[in-house]
């Protein structure tokens, strides 16, 4: 290091300071018993931590901070950590997809106002990851992801089960009278018996690999469970490895190329991944000017075979996933049939192939081979068009049923997901298994912030009678860990005098997901004439951050961002305190 370079140092701009300044910046450091010599230059590493015991996934990281600040120590930095909120989605209300922005806002604002050349952002819980990502691009400073990995596996009478998908199953099988209130008492607490995030390839594990998909994370990262010291190994090279990336300049503008979001959507695609993972990506491609648009989460993915047979859509966890191979095995499956931009570079220095020329898929039953793939090509997300959804809606394939891809039903409508609660345990609700239900007013405003409300579980008539699932239409969104024939994200949504407002009970919804429609069997003079009766409701919120939140977010096709967000604020050091 030279030492042009460390009076370059966007640090020194405080700890280099003369004068009462620099007194001021060094003199209250030193109060954490830093020496003087600290402040000589040397890259200042911020460590973005989310742990929080409000946030489960979380709670962990202030261990996993350690480890990264030792890497940090090694390779010649100053780690300085810092919390961060933490958008929690096992308690936040009314969901942790209101608070992403705000998330983002404030790492990006944390990261810009302190005195850092480089941050470690450290997440774990569904939006926590996209919302570091968010904001780290928008400040444009050399960053690394380090998640904090899977829960081991949940076992229950011998069995695997999964965070998330078994909430939904052992829901069905409690309605369905297959099983009794104590033993869903017992069973919830065998799924999550470690440290970690969910172990289902729900957002928080596709996240995960999302991020080393784009290459912002190191490469096996995303599989290692949280309680595995392999995690704290990898922690403390994130942090020896961000040291460099400030020397090298490797910025986050230079990792997330159009080429990466590709090479990410096409993982999306082979690892099962959540539908989450669309609204993130886009929402993140809008941070460092990438165009990305919802035909791209369907035209790219055409080719890509689902390779990971993971819970919701498979049988296997994360925890089988990591001794597997994990995502470095996925990739050198892919970049065998050219299915990735093997070029592109990430966080390492290296590029993909690079990084995964040593990569081994163990067994074939958990990672499949791509001539032998868990799913065919195609069975990925797609994305729908119509006139009930002319800004698109989207559908997971591989976790729904598919004799209901193509189907015709009449529309039972719910103003809201309680609406449809209130009477979903009515043996006498007007309903079978060739209805369409439509759930509206839970999209970015209606509800707001978008819940995991979509994916209701069936009326309790139908459970009983043996039916597995029916299709659902909703402009809100469903957890990764879930399952089913459910279109989501319809945009515009109901809120917004979108068409999923003018559908009234009765009228016949078609889907062809082969052909990749939805719509309304409504002629259009008739559309027209409900819409010159449909009044927009009443605004709930008329102050505070959701007041904010309503009058600013976007649509879910463009990512449910703030328009205000997109793009770049740069790095430049504010002007003066004192």
């Amino acid at each position: 290091m030279t030492d042009g370079q460390r009076t370059s140092r966007r640090s020194q701009a405080w700890f280099g300071a003369q004068g009462r300044s620099g007194m001021i910046y060094r003199s209250w450091m030193r109060n954490q018993g830093l020496g003087h010599e600290v402040f000589d230059g040397r890259p200042v590493i911020g460590i973005a931590t989310s742990a929080s015991e409000l946030a489960p996934c979380n709670a962990h990281l202030t261990q996993v901070a350690e480890a990264v600040k030792r890497g940090v120590w090694q390779a010649g930095g100053l780690p300085l950590r810092f919390p961060t909120m933490a958008t929690g989605e096992t308690l936040m209300r009314p969901t942790a997809m209101l608070y992403r922005n705000l998330m983002a806002m404030e790492v990006e604002e944390l990261i810009r106002a302190n005195p850092l050349d480089g941050v470690v952002l450290l997440s774990g819980c569904d939006k926590t990851t996209p919302a570091m990502l968010m904001g780290a691009a928008s400040v444009d400073l050399p960053a690394v992801m380090v998640t904090g990995g899977p829960m081991l596996n949940g076992k229950y009478r011998g069995q695997d089960v999964g965070s998330g998908t078994h909430v939904w199953k052992f829901e069905e099988d409690l309605k369905a009278g297959r099983m009794t209130e104590e033993e869903c008492f017992f069973a919830e607490g065998c799924m999550a018996r470690s440290n970690g995030h969910c172990m289902t390839m729900g957002t928080a594990s596709t996240m995960a690999c999302v991020a080393e998909a784009l290459g912002m994370q190191l490469p096996g990262s995303a599989a290692w469970p949280a309680v595995d010291s392999r995690r704290m190994e990898t922690a403390q090279a994130a942090g020896r490895r961000i040291v460099g990336m400030v020397e090298e300049e490797l910025r986050p503008s230079r990792i997330l190329t159009r080429e990466a979001f590709e090479n990410a959507v096409r993982v999306n695609a082979a690892i099962g991944g959540s539908t989450n993972a669309v609204i993130h990506l886009t929402a993140l491609a809008g941070r460092v000017g990438v165009e990305l648009g919802l035909e791209d989460f369907d035209e790219l993915v055409r080719a890509v075979p689902t390779l990971v047979n993971l819970m919701p859509s498979g049988t296997y966890l994360m925890e089988d996933f990591c001794y597997a191979g994990g995502l470095p095995a996925v990739l050198a499956e892919l970049l065998k049939g050219e299915l990735l931009h093997g070029d592109q570079i990430t966080v390492t220095g290296r590029t993909v192939a690079d990084n995964t020329e040593h990569a081994e898929r163990v067994g074939s039953d958990v990672i499949t081979p791509l001539d032998a793939p868990f799913q065919p090509a195609g069975t990925g997300i797609a994305v729908l068009r119509g006139n009930l959804c002319p800004d698109g809606a989207v559908i997971k394939q591989s976790a729904a049923s598919p004799h209901l891809l193509t189907h015709r039903g009449p529309a039972r409508v719910f103003d809201s997901p309680e609406a449809y609660h209130e009477v979903a345990d009515d043996p006498e609700l007007d309903v079978d298994e060739s209805t369409v239900v439509v759930i509206r007013n839970a999209g970015p405003k209606g509800y707001p912030g978008m819940p995991e409300v979509s994916n209701v579980p069936l009326p309790a008539k139908l459970l009983k009678a043996g039916v597995k699932d029916m299709v659902r239409v909703c402009d809100g969104r469903m957890s990764g860990t879930g399952y089913g024939t459910v279109v989501l994200h319809v945009a515009p949504e109901a809120a917004v005098g979108g068409p999923l407002a003018l559908v009234r009970d009765g009228d016949f919804v078609v889907l062809d997901v082969p052909n990749r429609t939805l719509h309304l069997d409504v002629d259009d003079a008739e559309l027209a004439r409900r819409r010159q009766l449909w009044r927009a409701s009443a605004e709930l919120h008329g102050s505070g951050y959701t007041w904010l939140y309503t009058q600013h977010v976007e649509q879910a096709d463009r990512g449910a961002d703030f328009g205000f967000l997109r793009g770049s604020r740069g790095h430049e050091v504010p002007r003066d305190s004192h």
